[in-house]
């Protein structure tokens, strides 16, 4: 990896190692507050609701400023204190507070770093997986341990336990801090968003992006609790969480030559066929740790090659100073508006019928969005100077 790009993937490791430790364990630490299922849903359903308001406005406040690096920063200091206040809660309107607080700049400096990644590599996309791997680096090594260490410790240390990554997400934004736009940037760049909303493939492939993370719904909010509730004890369900992320890191790093050899269409349509059937043997074989091994090892696709698909198309469609712009849409509307769809419709399938409802939901929401992908055009094959259209 060049010298140049190290910090990007140092600041990649950072940030997804805090969210290693917040979304496999935040609903156990809720559950260990006292409430409800419901709670957990509402309060992730929050959380991914962050998503819709956050990127845009901070994509605004980015592309007016001549340092975009030290909003990077800002951001990640609020996101910490953010976290920190999870800490203090003894309501559930506390609960809700600090989420909202937390998830609004947690949230919002995601989508400026990917543009500000997509940026630094020129134009050459394909080399984007070979940086967020580090990310999936990050997680694995925090997601993998922290079920023991919860087990051991107890879940009132989960905040505690967690600040320090948080800490070293700011320490990893510090060297971006004097970051500024290049020549061809400076300046107060106005992206009009109506223009990139009706832009030809725009609404498919965000609709397509809202029903992927609703699927994802159930697995965010309540994996965890399901594992649980079927007999795994916190070293099972971390290592189970160490196997998906181990082999989406595995895919990141083989993702650029995938994509040349088979093209985005196919290979996400590949995804979406392998995830509807993970979300069913989730469901239906919670108690079978090989089931679940197996079903983890789909992540792979399932999220790490999906998600190397879809930058390669918003690449495509948001290139230069539109990057940032783009990226906050995605967030907002798919990521966000998706999230919020997949962790209420999770959460009162688990009050209904408790993890085998919330995991068939889910199921059915990536089967909507396979059957969306298979109605668009199949794509000439990429090549590597070029990305496909979408």
């Amino acid at each position: 990896m060049p010298s140049p790009l190290r910090r990007y993937a140092v600041f990649y490791f950072c940030f997804y190692a805090a969210l290693g430790a917040y979304t496999p364990y935040v609903a156990r630490f809720v559950d260990y507050l006292g409430f409800s299922g419901l709670v957990a849903g509402g309060m992730l359903g929050l959380w991914y609701a962050s998503r819709i308001v956050a990127p845009p406005l901070w994509s605004r406040l980015v592309a007016q400023s001549p340092r975009p690096g030290l909003w990077l920063l800002a951001g990640c200091v609020l996101a910490s204190l953010g976290f920190a206040s999870f800490g203090a809660v003894a309501s559930v309107t506390d609960l809700f507070a600090a989420m909202l607080f937390f998830g609004a700049f947690y949230n919002a400096v995601m989508p400026q770093f990917e543009a500000m990644t997509l940026g630094a590599i020129a134009g050459e996309t394909e080399g984007y997986g070979r940086l967020r791997v580090w990310g999936s680096v990050g997680f694995l090594v925090v997601a993998g341990s922290y079920g023991a260490l919860l087990d051991a410790w107890g879940e009132a240390w989960f905040v505690g336990a967690t600040l320090p990554w948080f800490a070293l997400m700011v320490w990893a934004a510090w060297p971006f801090r004097n970051e500024a736009r290049s020549g061809a940037a400076t300046g107060t760049v106005r992206v009009a968003m109506r223009e990139l909303w009706n832009r030809p493939g725009t609404r498919p492939l965000l609709l397509l992006a809202l029903l992927v993370q609703a699927g994802f719904g159930a697995f965010y909010v309540f994996y965890t609790l399901h594992l649980r509730a079927n007999g795994h004890d916190g070293l099972a369900v971390g290592l189970l969480w160490m196997v998906g992320v181990f082999a989406e890191i595995v895919l990141f790093w083989w993702a650029p030559g995938l994509i040349r050899r088979h093209g985005v269409h196919a290979l996400m349509a590949l995804c979406l066929g392998l995830t509807v059937a993970r979300w069913i043997v989730v469901a239906l074989f919670p108690a079978s740790m090989a089931l679940m091994v197996a079903a983890q090892l789909t992540h792979a696709l399932g999220f790490a090659l999906f998600h190397a698909c879809l930058m390669q198309r918003m690449a495509a469609l948001f290139p230069g100073h539109e990057a940032s712009a783009g990226q906050g849409l995605l967030y907002g509307f798919s990521s966000g508006l998706g999230g919020v769809v997949g962790a209420l419709l999770a959460a009162v399938l688990w009050e209904w019928r408790g993890g085998v409802a919330a995991f068939l939901g889910g199921a059915a929401l990536t089967a909507a969005g396979l059957g969306l992908h298979l109605l668009r055009r199949t794509e000439p094959r990429p090549n590597a100077a070029k990305p496909a259209a979408p």
